[in-house]
């Protein structure tokens, strides 16, 4: 009996594969990386300097999440496994904001990170960063956590990695920025807002959107275009919707 798998495979076009995790993530075959997009560490605590109440321990949600996600690797298909160091890859927005730099967050992160490099399904993990928006406002994370820093687009094998989404000439782009949901509709006016993954036709309108990865984030619904095709996740997983989204 064969083991299921959290990973949904999705090919957008020849040459242009990849994995969909139903924490947000995108594993991409041949170059070992795992991308996630806006993690926005900080975002609760840059929130509360303002006098908002919002949840505590957002940011560790978003790390136990990412220490789930290392635990997955080993159920990628055999086709499909790391062949040397895995990279992952924030595409964008890793903190949120300056006032959301507090040394118990700064601490928390590079602990946890630390940990993930010596993660048995990820041994001499490496750490990159896509720049973002946020990225410019908040600053670079502490050099001492050892990321690799990137202006967008970060060509990496047939892929161009970008926070923003826009298009990059000869590749697929692969963005985050938007924290895209789709919204599935039922009887007696039911409405269901779902993070989704939204990938645009690859022969006209070559960019893809991840979910936000964060725990503190929020969704927006998106406005798909004839062509696009559209992931949701649902609990623990990630299926294709049929005939692309609804906004």
């Amino acid at each position: 009996m064969t083991a299921r798998t959290p990973w949904a495979p999705a090919t957008l076009a020849p040459g242009w594969h990849l994995l969909l995790h139903p924490s947000g993530a995108a594993w991409l075959p041949g170059v070992d990386a795992l991308l996630v997009a806006d993690l926005h560490f900080g975002k609760a605590a840059s929130f509360r300097r303002l006098g908002v109440p919002v949840p505590e321990a957002s940011t560790g949600g978003t790390l136990d999440q990412l220490r789930r996600l290392l635990d997955d690797l080993p159920s990628l298909p055999a086709a499909a496994a790391p062949r040397g160091a895995v990279q992952l890859v924030v595409l964008g927005d890793l903190l949120h904001a300056a006032r959301g730099r507090s040394t118990v967050m700064l601490e928390a992160v590079q602990s946890a990170l630390q940990l993930m490099q010596a993660h048995p399904a990820a041994p001499g993990l490496q750490l990159h960063l896509v720049r973002g928006n946020h990225d410019a406002a908040a600053g670079d994370p502490p050099a001492h956590w050892g990321v690799q820093l990137h202006d967008e687009p970060w060509r990496l094998g047939p892929w161009a990695l970008c926070h923003e989404p826009q298009q990059a000439p000869g590749a697929y782009v692969l963005a985050g920025h938007w924290h895209p949901c789709t919204v599935l509709r039922g009887p007696a006016r039911q409405r269901l807002r779902l993070p989704c993954f939204w990938f645009g036709d690859a022969a006209t309108r070559p960019v893809g959107v991840l979910p936000a990865f964060g725990d503190f984030t929020g969704m927006h619904p998106i406005d798909a275009h004839p062509g696009d095709r559209v992931w949701a996740i649902g609990g623990d997983a990630v299926r294709e919707v049929p005939g692309g989204a609804a906004g």
